[in-house]
């Protein structure tokens, strides 16, 4: 069998996408192709509309199978060509898009999984939102990136103390600790004082020394759904007189000049607080990621909604527990073994690319208090019940494991593409009568 696989952002273009919508289908792609080369030969391809149907009828020809994958919302989906596509997307809304505009009836996303009769999501969240549109038989299924095993392995080499001894890290990039830098520039025009820190230079050496309770989280922070103002409030609130408790935040885009703006505002408008938040925008090589995951005694999110979440699974499958909610593709993998819930409600908003911004769908806020109570306690069970924190991390990896290994995602795959082809079958043709 092949698989065309295609990702609108590559490996040529990812490090301009950086932050752009649709930017980690590209990580999503990568992590599934190990899994899609024990299944059949995989060609990845930049220009679909030149080769998915020259390749898939020249496998016609020779009697073999021929599928393509698109790792983009239904909306970016082809669905023209002669070669069964199959999206393969996220979704964290509570309703999936049911009107078109700007003369694209592709916005509708009935549209394309009604032309492609099949598709693939990342969680059970995203499998009900889409049959309570297109019926409850409709096959999609949840696969969700299959990460656990990289990170997993990772996480046998890595110490799971819940007090972190002091690590050092090397990073090329930009470097902001709440320690060092002066947050009288970041104030209300009339108070401000001082020079802001320049973000125009080229990317330089960096060291830091994380020790304590660290907790980490690593998002694209012009993602409105990631909700890092209340993350970082709460924080600053919870340990405002506690100088151990660290907030690293791993920051990923192209170009992050108005964002860490924006961030060290926030910072300033929290003050004053004994504990330490450092911002992180740079390359970190495999090996000092393993450090961040290493140093990080818990990975945090905060958003209004996952589609499924990578680097929340990364770090769980290494064995750090979470502070995260249960909801959306989170509820498949997050629970309060491995877990501090934070609570949330749901409220009226947009589907992120409708330009009418009309409210049709629901979002998922973070109760700030439940935030609060889970930085609260989780530092606590972190100083003072070292059991606790050693079971909710090997629960953490045994529920990564079920949820995202490389078996569990080869199982689902190979169960799919057979009910795919099955389907993709020319009907017979009746032999007519004497």
């Amino acid at each position: 069998m092949l698989i065309i696989i295609h990702s609108e952002t590559n490996k040529s273009n990812i490090q301009q996408n950086l932050g752009r919508p649709e930017y980690s289908y590209y990580f999503v792609l990568k992590e599934f192709r190990p899994v899609l080369e024990r299944l059949g030969q995989v060609i990845e391809v930049s220009n679909p509309d030149e080769l998915v149907d020259r390749l898939y009828f020249d496998c016609l020809s020779r009697g073999e199978d021929c599928i393509f994958l698109s790792f983009s919302p239904p909306h970016r989906t082809p669905i023209h060509y002669a070669c069964p596509t199959v999206p393969l997307f996220a979704w964290e809304f509570s309703t999936i898009p049911t009107e078109s505009w700007q003369g694209e009836p592709r916005h509708d996303w009935r549209v394309v999984l009604e032309a492609c009769g099949m598709a693939i999501t990342h969680s059970t969240f995203t499998v009900n939102a889409v049959r309570e549109v297109m019926g409850a038989d409709y096959p999609i299924c949840a696969i969700p990136a299959p990460v656990w095993d990289r990170f997993a392995a990772r996480g046998e080499q890595l110490a799971k103390r819940a007090v972190v001894e002091p690590v050092q890290l090397n990073l090329r990039g930009l470097l902001i600790d709440s320690r060092t830098v002066d947050l009288r520039a970041y104030g209300p025009p009339a108070l401000c004082e001082g020079t802001p820190l320049s973000f125009d230079g080229p990317p330089r050496d960096c060291q830091l020394q994380l020790e304590g309770v660290v907790y980490t989280s690593v998002f694209n922070p012009y993602d409105g759904r990631k909700n890092w103002q209340d993350m970082l409030s709460a924080f600053c609130t919870t340990f405002r007189d506690t100088p151990d408790a660290t907030l690293v935040l791993k920051l990923t885009h192209h170009d992050i000049a108005n964002a860490l703006n924006d961030m060290l505002h926030h910072l300033y408008k929290n003050q004053s607080y004994q504990c330490r938040i450092v911002l992180i925008h740079g390359y970190l090589a495999d090996v000092d990621y393993e450090r961040l995951v290493e140093a990080t005694s818990y990975v945090v999110n905060s958003s209004f909604g996952e589609g499924q979440c990578l680097p929340l699974m990364e770090f769980m499958s290494c064995g750090k527990p979470a502070i995260a909610p249960l909801n959306t593709a989170m509820a498949d993998y997050v629970d309060s073994d491995n877990a501090f819930i934070v609570e949330s409600t749901d409220e009226l908003t947009a589907w992120p690319h409708d330009p009418r911004a009309a409210y049709r769908t629901l979002r998922y806020v973070t109760d700030w208090d439940s935030l609060c109570t889970a930085y609260r306690v989780s530092y606590d069970v972190a100083k003072t019940d070292a059991e606790r924190y050693a079971l909710m991390s090997a629960h953490a990896v045994r529920s990564l494991q079920r949820f995202c290994s490389q078996a569990s995602t080869e199982e689902r795959l190979r169960t799919f593409f057979e009910q795919l082809l099955e389907r993709a079958k020319p009907l017979p043709v009746e032999a007519s009568g004497a």
